[in-house]
């Protein structure tokens, strides 16, 4: 077994790619690069090669349905109570405020714009 996180993709589905990208720009501060893949569009994380951790993207696309239920996506933020406040003001909603895990750091859990449970992750 290599020394590798096992985890070295994701995607979140979506309907409205534009929507989409815009709502997570804004909470994460962050771009986001959107490109056709075969019958999909999606909208991809920065990806730093020499980064640890996973990257990823929102994706539109046959077979992609947004969900609240089953896997959750931890994004990653420096300041979860701020990237709430965003996901809120932004039209998303709040579904965990900060929360401590010990001394694995914090966590926040929302519901994106279409209809996706997402978690925050911060050290701090």
């Amino acid at each position: 077994m290599s020394d590798n996180n096992p985890v070295v993709w994701f995607e979140i589905p979506v309907e409205d790619i534009g929507r989409a990208q815009t709502f997570y720009e804004a909470v994460l501060e962050i771009d986001l690069t959107q490109t056709e893949m075969g019958d999909a569009t999606m909208a991809w994380f920065p990806m730093f090669q020499e980064g640890t951790g996973a990257a990823g993207s929102l994706i539109k696309g046959e077979g992609y349905t947004p969900s609240t239920e089953g896997t959750l996506v931890y994004l990653s933020v420096e300041d979860i109570e701020g990237a709430l406040k965003r996901v809120e003001e932004g039209g998303g909603k709040t579904l965990q405020t900060k929360t401590s895990i010990g001394e694995h750091g914090f966590i926040g859990i929302f519901e994106d714009l279409e209809g996706n449970r997402v978690a925050l992750h911060s050290r701090q």
